[in-house]
């Protein structure tokens, strides 16, 4: 079998081939222009009908799609996607892929056995339908980050002229606050800028009732989407998120490897005697997923008492920012039991289960 290791960027892949021995028989880079791209990976699929096959190693990155869909398509036996744990201080596109091909010839049998290396950190790509979904709730945050952003332009526009507490309403997303921005007195380039800000707000307004709109009808058609909507603060927006950022919970053994997934378990820094160097989350794991978590920390504190309790006692020992994080923690090992199971979340906790018969 030959071994592909390729370093993908814009406008080129660099890439390093093995054999079955281990030795270097290509290294090269190939233009990402449809004609040449493809006519490479025909030769290798010419030179890979003698060797029995050929399989890949890719670093994940924002535009993996068309290469992984590739890669398929002229008869690639195995991708796997990784993601760079370290950079080297001696790094090049050629280094790199020299080391992805070598990565993947040591360790052949476990890749294709789908076994777990150390030291790699591999990606499962999601499904299509996952993939879609996560699309169209990270073009949701964006846009609502974007409307914040607009917002808070327009108070500092009324703080400038210390005119914010003449607004006839508390808060600026009301229609009567509209109207007076729209007919607010102001010096001519103030005027200007707050009408384009006025034009943009509504144009986030429009753009998120489309996206809530699409987002709503695509999580009434996942049965994850609807057991997480169970949980205070977890609308269709969240709820959707979070479930196409888990896919199959078949892939997480315990409720401790999910919260690990999502980047919310503690760094440590173990050596010696000394065994007790807990540091702060890794964050090596979905933003949305933890964005999203953290949302539903103040719904999930004020709707149920055990865990606002719980909360306390760390806030008290830790501080408020600690305690938050392990209550983000504690929800996703909460998801991972719902999900499983298939069961609604239950303020205050589920009840024991009693032994079965069998047990006892």
């Amino acid at each position: 079998m030959l071994y592909l290791g390729i370093d993908q960027h814009r406008k080129q892949l660099t890439v390093s081939i093995r054999n079955e021995a281990g030795d270097v028989v290509v290294r090269r880079q190939v233009s990402t222009q449809w004609g040449r791209v493809r006519a490479f990976f025909e030769e290798v699929r010419r030179q890979a009908e003698a060797e029995d096959g050929f399989a890949a190693i890719v670093e994940v990155c924002g535009f993996n799609n068309w290469l992984l869909k590739m890669l398929a398509e002229y008869g690639c036996r195995e991708v796997a996607l990784i993601q760079a744990e370290k950079r080297s201080r001696k790094k090049t596109d050629r280094r790199d892929a020299h080391q992805l091909s070598g990565t993947l010839w040591v360790n052949r049998d476990r890749f294709t056995a789908g076994q777990r290396i150390e030291g790699v950190r591999r990606i499962q790509p999601p499904t299509e339908r996952d993939a879609e979904d996560r699309q169209l709730t990270a073009v949701r945050q964006r846009m609502g980050r974007q409307r914040t952003r607009t917002i808070n332009r327009i108070k500092h526009l009324l703080r400038k002229h210390n005119i914010e507490q003449q607004q006839p309403a508390k808060g600026l997303d009301t229609k009567r606050t509209r109207q007076w921005l729209a007919a607010l007195p102001l010096r001519p380039i103030d005027r200007l800028e707050l009408d384009l800000l006025l034009a943009q707000w509504r144009l986030w307004d429009e753009q998120l009732a489309k996206l809530e709109l699409e987002i709503e009808k695509r999580q009434a058609q996942s049965k994850t989407a609807a057991v997480l909507a169970t949980i205070p603060g977890c609308a269709a927006y969240g709820s959707l998120a979070l479930a196409s950022r888990i896919g199959s919970i078949e892939r997480f053994p315990r409720p401790a490897s999910l919260a690990n997934y999502w980047g919310l378990t503690p760094g440590c820094r173990n050596s010696g005697e000394a065994t007790d160097r807990l540091g702060s989350i890794t964050k090596q794991g979905s933003a949305m997923a933890r964005f999203v978590l953290g949302h539903m920390v103040l719904h999930v504190l004020r709707r149920d008492a055990r865990m606002k309790a719980w909360h306390g006692r760390i806030k008290r020992r830790r501080g408020s920012k600690i305690a938050r994080v392990a209550v983000m923690r504690r929800l996703a090992t909460i998801i991972w039991h719902m999900v499983k199971h298939n069961e609604p979340y239950t303020v205050g906790g589920p009840p024991q289960r009693k032994p079965s018969a069998q047990a006892a």
